[in-house]
């Protein structure tokens, strides 16, 4: 029970920076609503366990690799935030039958694990907050899935809350455009995207 409880405070740490997932999350949940931003959310949940798994196991082959090519994945990571934010931008609010809505669906889980797994550094980050509670990277079985669901529950209950929060204030907002809501989202997203390819050439 102590590895669940450090794991869901890792998780809420972990989750609280407000990144591209997050910007997701919020236009997501205005755009096509709840289970939009709880799909995206869970995307970026599932990649933070991948990476809980490989820091508190010890798959040292799977973190050398990923840090190994850590500029590659971080490149490809950075373009990904690019090309959403630049799709935001172009994009017109359309009315989509339920197969096409279902299949959208599918591909905001995929893109938002897809932002969270381009993130090698992640790795570093939960070693470094392993080691500061004081676990192992050798930890068994039993206490290391503990951990993992424990981070899994903390970084979705954040995703879940700003989901909620974003819903409450979406139901307030009297009138809202989409296609201006993209535009703002879409430009923070470009901005991220930038950022994280700049600071890779510095």
């Amino acid at each position: 029970m102590e590895y669940l409880l450090k794991g869901v405070l890792i998780g809420l740490l972990f989750g609280l920076p407000v990144g591209a997932v997050g910007v997701l999350t919020v236009q997501r949940t205005f755009g096509r609503g709840v289970k939009a931003g709880l799909l995206t959310g869970l995307g970026s949940s599932v990649a933070d366990c991948f990476y809980a798994c490989v820091g508190v196991f010890g798959l040292t082959m799977i973190s050398d690799a990923l840090l190994r090519y850590q500029v590659i994945i971080t490149i490809l990571g950075g373009g990904l935030i690019l090309w959403m934010g630049i799709r935001l931008l172009l994009r017109k609010d359309e009315t989509v039958g339920q197969k096409t809505e279902n299949i959208r669906f599918a591909k905001m889980f995929v893109s938002s694990f897809a932002v969270g797994i381009t993130n090698p550094a992640a790795i570093l980050t939960f070693l470094f907050a392993f080691s500061y509670f004081g676990i192992s990277g050798d930890a068994d079985f039993f206490s290391g899935t503990l951990l993992v669901v424990g981070v899994f529950l903390g970084t979705y209950f954040w995703w879940g809350s700003l989901t909620a929060v974003t819903n409450i204030i979406k139901k307030k907002t009297a009138r809202f455009s989409f296609r201006y809501m993209n535009r703002i989202f879409g430009s923070i997203l470009c901005l991220f995207g930038v950022v994280v390819l700049i600071r890779l050439v510095l």
